[in-house]
């Protein structure tokens, strides 16, 4: 039996667009919070005895060295892309993020606030 050339190249487009779609953007919704905390944030715990907003929090131990993570439904993901901007604007929120999911880490695409329910 003999397989045509146009037969084996269907087939391999066929498993990259497979491929492809594994690798697709998810999107979650969760809060940005930041390593040292991650899905256990007590607020104003780990600053003595000023009372932070999650917002600050966040930020005050980004500042001190700690990372960015997302936390989903009590899971807590690194982040790849540090530098993303809407990080700092959203520290401390929950979000809707959309990214690439690799092990435990989101290189991340888009943050935004949820819709209000109504």
């Amino acid at each position: 039996m003999r397989i045509s050339k146009t037969v084996c190249l269907s087939v391999f487009v066929l498993a990259l667009g497979v491929v492809t779609a594994a690798a697709a953007e998810h999107t979650w919704v969760g809060n940005i919070s930041e390593s040292t905390c991650g899905a256990n944030h007590q607020k104003g715990a780990e600053h003595g005895s000023k009372t932070r907003s999650d917002h600050d929090c966040v930020l005050a131990c980004i500042k001190n060295g700690g990372k960015f993570v997302f936390v989903h439904t009590g899971k807590v993901y690194n982040i790849e892309n540090q530098n993303f901007a809407a990080l700092t604007e959203h520290a401390g929120h929950t979000v809707r993020l959309k990214g690439d999911l690799k092990d435990d880490t989101i290189t991340v695409s888009s943050i935004v606030m949820p819709a209000k329910k109504k």
